[in-house]
């Protein structure tokens, strides 16, 4: 893993047109721990191997300190781009190593499915760890294991996500080296602190969060274009050792949101064989989008916007771990928790969004929020299919398998997102003064109140919300009943079940990424009311496809053409609210649009699980895709939907 990162970020940078003389120029602070470190971790593994007996008493000292020098090594070293991951990684080796005497456990199964065998161990620095899932496990160091199968021809290995870590910096390392220019030796990245007042930094409609992260039905902004490959705010943030190290963590907390939730359908499906209760899950994770997203936001912008991401990561390494704990034990036991997590995301959300503009240039913040959401993206579009197939594996031939482990890798990627964010320099945050929480809360209720009253007296907005309400409850269906249908409606001769699961929001992702590329070519040059109603009857009528089919191939079409309309509603609606609402409203509208949405697709959950307990469940789906395609033929009739800066001129005439 470390010498392919190593040797794809080498390649990026020659793609990129770096010069690798660049790498002879670089300038690195305490050069000489980090050659001690690394002599010292490789000395005590060829010594031990070769029997000296002072090595092999001291291996837990010596492997110790030597993983300790790396990781300050790189600590110290951190105003360098992806070097702070591999300190990261260092740490999480590190950890492992010490918990386990000196010894880095690898975890059996995924010897196996790495092609491996026990004998093909290193006895002087690694060890199996057993493939049962107790307390010993855990206290083992489980998730931070060599459990990561890499079935590569003639070159088998598994890898830890501290060796992820480690490759990925060092390859990032690699690549914004040879980019930097010779009047930039340290990266154009200073760590220093400095006071500094932050600009609004805008409201957009979201889609919103599902344990941590998922797909929904709220807008995003679409991917930006491509341009040049070398563009100039794209290569500063690749050499940004800050926002290197920002973006690192949620994409890699991101993934692993992904894998839980491909592994939390799947658990609660095979414990329950109840369509309801499987939906009710998701349910519970949309919940606190509806009722509580306004209100997280407005105590985020009173804290310390890195604190609440590293104590969000925290809260939620721990209750991820307690998911398959509390499934096991009573599968009533993890609604709560799904709510907990969700909840402690809509506090890490906005955190992020505001900490953007703390740690990059002013003139690189549309790059680095298009990056950001980018992050998203690849998370659905790679984060799926890796998670199907992993899900598969733990499962194998039984009907759980070895299902847990998902949900401890999710655990160990929120830990490291949590020391990458603690190694971010933020320069302080000059606020004005904020009323206690009891006034806070008066104020914002008087503010949502004024919110309210603005968009029910806009017809172009109402109207859109209502029909969005109505159109987008086949989406709380599709996210709660997905795994139902794939597992029960799909023909598994193709792609079995779980994988199919996983390859179904995988097309949905694609989808996502190709409707809003589209919307971003063409959509100009069409009206956007109409762009709202043929993204809603197309969207519908996808679902309705989906429901009717048993064919994996055209349900995955189907998918597919799902998240493409949605992104041709989406993208539109997002236009219009922002040209039809003042600025200061912004928040306080888009705050009610998002629960009278959010409440209609929690309603329609319910509602879907129970009617598929009695009814086959593509005609579950394939109902609420009419209801979809009727909503969108509604707002075809309304000319505040359809045409709504006509209807508002109008309006105003009059």
């Amino acid at each position: 893993m470390i010498l392919l990162g190593l040797l794809v970020g080498f390649v990026v940078g020659l793609l990129l047109g770096g010069r690798i003389g660049r790498l002879i120029d670089v300038r690195l602070h305490w050069v000489g721990l980090i050659f001690a470190a690394l002599a010292l971790r490789i000395g005590t593994e060829i010594a031990i191997a070769n029997g000296v007996a002072l090595a092999e008493t001291m291996r837990l000292p010596l492997y110790a300190s030597a993983f300790a020098m790396l990781a300050v090594a790189m600590w110290l070293n951190r105003t360098h781009a992806g070097l702070l991951a591999v300190a990261v990684g260092a740490i999480s080796n590190g950890i492992a190593v010490v918990i386990n005497g000196g010894w880095m456990p690898v975890w059996l199964p995924a010897l196996d499915a790495a092609g491996m065998t026990i004998g093909d161990l290193n006895t002087a620095f690694h060890k199996p760890l057993p493939s049962e899932f107790d307390v010993q496990f855990f206290l083992a160091a489980g998730p931070l294991a060599d459990l990561i199968p890499l079935p590569f021809p003639y070159f088998p290995n598994v890898a830890s996500v501290g060796d992820v870590f480690i490759g990925v910096g060092l390859g990032w390392f690699i690549t914004s080296t040879m980019l930097r220019g010779r009047e930039d030796p340290a990266g154009g990245v200073s760590l220093g602190p400095g006071p500094r007042v932050v600009a609004d930094t805008g409201i957009g409609l979201e889609r919103p969060v599902l344990l941590g992260g998922g797909r929904g039905p709220g807008l995003s902004l679409p991917l930006p274009g491509w341009g040049r490959v070398s563009g100039h705010p794209y290569v500063r943030l690749a050499r940004d050792a800050r926002f290197v190290a920002f973006w690192l963590a949620q994409t890699i907390s991101l993934f692993g949101d992904r894998l839980h939730q491909v592994a939390l359908g799947v658990l609660i499906y095979a414990l329950t064989d109840s369509p309801l209760l499987t939906g009710l899950v998701f349910l519970a994770a949309t919940v606190p989008n509806v009722v509580l997203s306004p209100i997280a936001g407005t105590f985020v912008d009173r804290w310390e916007h890195r604190d609440v991401l590293i104590a969000s990561d925290l809260v939620r390494a721990v209750l991820v771990v307690l998911l398959p704990m509390a499934a096991f034990t009573n599968v009533l036991l993890v609604y709560p928790l799904v709510f907990l997590i969700t909840t402690v995301s809509l506090f890490f959300r906005p955190a992020k969004v505001a900490l953007v503009p703390r740690i990059v240039r002013r003139d690189d913040l549309l790059a680095a929020n298009s990056a950001t959401w980018t992050a998203d993206t690849l998370a659905d579009i790679a984060g799926f299919p890796i998670a199907g197939l992993f899900v598969a594996f733990l499962v194998g031939d039984q009907v759980l398998g070895n299902l847990e482990i998902a949900f401890y890798v999710d655990s160990a990627t929120y830990l490291l997102s949590a020391l990458l964010l603690l190694g971010v320099s933020v320069p302080p945050l000059v606020r004005r003064a904020t009323p206690h929480v009891a006034g806070a809360l008066g104020t914002f209720a008087r503010e949502l109140r004024d919110g309210w009253r603005f968009l029910r007296r806009q017809p172009p907005l109402i109207q859109n919300t209502l029909v969005s309400a109505v159109a987008q409850m086949s989406v709380g269906v599709t996210l709660a009943l997905t795994v139902v249908y794939a597992r029960d409606a799909l023909d598994g001769t193709l792609i079995p079940y779980p994988e199919n699961y996983a390859a179904l929001e995988t097309a949905i992702g694609i989808g996502n990424l190709i409707g809003g590329l589209s919307v971003g070519l063409i959509g100009a040059r069409l009206r956007k009311g109409w762009l709202v109603v043929i993204g809603f009857v197309a969207m519908g009528l996808a679902t309705v496809l989906l429901g009717l089919t048993t064919n994996v191939l055209v349900a995955l079409l189907a998918a597919a053409l799902i998240g493409i309309f949605n992104l041709v509603y989406i993208i539109p609606t997002q236009t219009i609210f922002i040209e039809l609402t003042p600025l200061d409203l912004m928040g306080r509208v888009v705050a009610f649009r998002a629960s009278l949405v959010f409440g209609s697709m929690t309603a329609a959950m319910g509602i879907a699980g129970i009617l598929a307990e009695e009814i086959p469940i593509g005609l579950v789906i394939a109902g609420f895709g009419a209801l979809t395609c009727a909503a969108g033929l509604i707002g075809a009739l309304l000319p505040a939907v359809r045409d709504p800066q006509t209807e508002l001129a109008t309006e105003r005439l009059q």
